[in-house]
């Protein structure tokens, strides 16, 4: 069966037109969205442009409304078949700025890629492509007088029909065929508003590039913050292993692989965006997951803060080297991880402890100390070593794979596994809770409780609670996508609730 070179364009035009209408439409539907984000991100060589672009209130609602209402009239002449040349032109001008907002060559060529990676040729390009043979190839271009012609009565029509020429008749046939998807385009209308009530577009939706956006009409409040030093972050801290896949999920071994699949690139920058804006405006981070953490940054414009595990590689020629590297990547606060500083106790190295603790302020940043044993922390608080912040785990041992307490030895959380479950459990970090909750009484520095969910063995709700009674000042969770909302709104709860809690606030 022959196609026609119009039939073809003609479905081109349809589908690019759907694309442009579907993306305006969101915008529109979402109060909220901004174009801010996008265009403070930009990291191409018309940066500035993009930047002065989001420089200032009045621009910036202009942008906005352009881009809006630019993507729904774009994509209804397409559709409908009105002035085609001029929306393809429209469109090729408005790819364009996307292209050139996130190039996809130099530096940033990745810095984009959700969705795949690109170089010189992304979804931009090709999309302009289509448009511009739309515009050399058009299948109908309608002006305000074929329309007018249209609109008339009968009689008005075969007055004129005699001066008419034949070939503006023949697209005065072609406009009716074009109104035909009127039922389309209401079908587009209807899916869009339908959609915004589960996803919305992200302020770093351009014409062909999202974030899903969820729901936030169900978080009960705004999160309560605390101060590290100059530094106010909130108190429900995401946990970095959303990046790296460690799920210590004891010996179900399938987890980790698990959760790597389910946390695709994509998928850990809209958790990323979803915790800020459900409130959540800080992070644990690891020096191997700074790159993937910032190029979420330069894309989004995100000022999400992080508190970062430090690893001092004691008896090696540069002892402090990860210490510049977090540095250079932007950290915001440092500690000394607590596999690391266990370590560094049970061998007797609180030296390295104390110069790592000077080296941190000498960033001007707050210094923290990690621990998963007690130990660490009476070892500090006895030699008079005194950090910014403890960074302790924290749970209780009421749940049915705690192994039983006459089993559980000082400094084995990060020992050599053991199959004897009496002796060894991944999902148990706080050994002994009671003493935990004891000594952190008698500190008088903020603390960040981590863990505090034994890797999901515990509820939510008793575990904030527990940590939050027994004296931390912030605790960290890690979190799925779709965990975000219920974890801001249980802290919520816990914190605007009744508080047992001796041990006064520091943060």
């Amino acid at each position: 069966m022959k196609i026609s070179r119009s039939f073809i364009f003609l479905v081109l035009r349809i589908a690019v037109g759907w694309h442009f209408l579907y993306e305006g439409l969101t915008k529109l539907a979402n109060p909220e969205w901004t174009a801010e984000a996008y265009l403070r991100g930009s990291d191409g060589f018309m940066s500035p442009f993009f930047q002065f672009l989001a420089s200032g209130k009045s621009i910036l609602t202009l942008v906005d409304m352009l881009n809006e209402w630019g993507l729904v009239l774009i994509g209804a002449a397409l559709i409908l078949g009105i002035l085609t040349r001029l929306a393809s032109l429209s469109g090729i001008t408005l790819l364009m700025l996307y292209y050139f907002a996130y190039p996809p060559f130099g530096e940033q060529s990745s810095a984009i890629a959700l969705t795949g990676y690109y170089w010189i040729i992304d979804r931009n390009i090709i999309e302009a492509l289509v448009l511009l043979l739309i515009y050399i190839f058009p299948t109908s271009e309608y002006s305000a007088r074929n329309i007018g012609y249209l609109l008339r009565g009968n009689q008005a029509r075969q007055k004129k029909r005699a001066e008419i020429p034949e070939s503006d008749i023949s697209r005065r046939r072609m406009l009716l065929k074009g109104l035909a998807t009127v039922p389309f385009l209401g079908g587009v209308v209807y899916a869009a508003l339908a959609r915004d009530t589960a996803i919305d577009p992200d302020a770093l939706t351009g014409a062909t590039v999202a974030l899903k956006r969820y729901n936030l009409k169900d978080l009960k409040g705004s999160l309560p913050k605390g101060r590290l030093g100059d530094i106010e972050m909130s108190r429900l801290v995401l946990g970095c292993n959303l990046m790296g896949g460690g799920a210590h999920s004891r010996d179900l071994d399938y987890v980790n692989d698990l959760s790597k699949y389910y946390n695709t690139k994509k998928k850990i920058f809209e958790t990323l965006a979803l915790c800020e804006q459900a409130g959540i405006d800080v992070t644990n981070m690891i020096l191997r997951h700074f790159t993937l953490f910032n190029e979420y940054k330069r894309i989004t414009g995100s000022n999400m803060k992080t508190v970062c595990q430090l690893h001092i590689t004691a008896g090696s020629k540069d002892t402090f080297s990860e210490l510049r590297e977090l540095r250079d990547h932007g950290a915001t606060t440092m500690y000394i991880q607590g596999a690391n500083s266990d370590t560094l106790v049970k061998n007797g190295r609180l030296d390295l402890i104390e110069e790592a603790i000077d080296l941190i302020r000498q960033q001007e940043m707050p210094a923290g100390v990690g621990a998963h044993s007690i130990e660490v922390l009476i070892a500090c608080e006895k030699a008079g070593i005194k950090p910014d912040y403890y960074y302790k785990t924290m749970h209780h041992d009421r749940y049915w794979s705690a192994h039983p307490e006459e089993f559980r030895e000082e400094f084995s959380v990060d020992g050599k596994r053991s199959n004897d479950h009496n002796r060894f459990h991944d999902n148990m970090f706080d050994l002994f809770p009671d003493r935990t909750v004891e000594v952190i009484s008698n500190i008088e520095v903020p603390v960040f409780g981590f863990k505090v969910l034994a890797a999901g063995a515990i509820p939510p709700e008793e575990g904030f609670r527990y940590a939050f009674e027994g004296g931390a000042d912030f605790i960290c969770v890690g979190m799925f996508d779709w965990q975000v909302v219920e974890n801001v709104n249980i802290a919520l709860d816990v914190l605007h609730g009744t508080l047992k809690r001796e041990r006064k606030w520091y943060a």
